[in-house]
């Protein structure tokens, strides 16, 4: 199966990626964790993407699920769902260069009925070489928009 050529500036994050992050917020104690993310070409212009993270002891944290797409060649849509209760629709612009690529995306966020408030994320991902890194901001409850992960990665199996 041909990759599409819309997902030409991403091929390089096609595979399973694994490494260690950290994570604090004003409401809760710092917390380390290992993250996994899979990025899957299933022939359409967009990137399956599942995503988990689990304690250092194994006991599972968090899990999100969506879509990458790419725009022109120039921005990236990622549409994701959390069962937290909150889906996002996030977007930015695309920057490439012969190293990698960077984006950093604002999310609109929409919460269910049951779920803690998210008012706004903002998500940057960035690929140097076989390095991914992952940082991720977010206004909750009450809290203005605050650092609150951060991940690196290489490629796993």
């Amino acid at each position: 199966m041909a990759l599409h050529p819309a997902l030409a500036a991403v091929t390089d994050l096609i595979g399973t990626w694994r490494g260690e992050g950290q994570g604090e917020y004003p409401t809760i104690e710092p917390f380390s964790y290992i993250e996994e993310v899979a990025f899957t070409d299933v022939g359409k212009p967009f990137l399956h993407y599942v995503q988990k993270t689990w304690s250092p002891a194994g006991a599972p944290m968090h899990t999100e699920t969506g879509y990458l797409r790419v725009v022109d060649g120039s921005a990236v849509e990622f549409i994701l769902a959390q069962p937290t209760g909150q889906t996002e629709m996030a977007e930015g612009p695309l920057h490439t260069s012969v190293e990698g690529f960077r984006c950093e995306l604002s999310s609109r966020v929409v919460n269910s009925a049951t779920a803690k408030h998210v008012a706004e994320t903002v998500r940057r991902i960035e690929l140097v070489g076989d390095v991914l890194t992952t940082r991720f901001a977010m206004a909750a409850v009450g809290v203005p928009l605050t650092h609150h992960l951060a991940s690196e990665m290489h490629r796993f199996g």
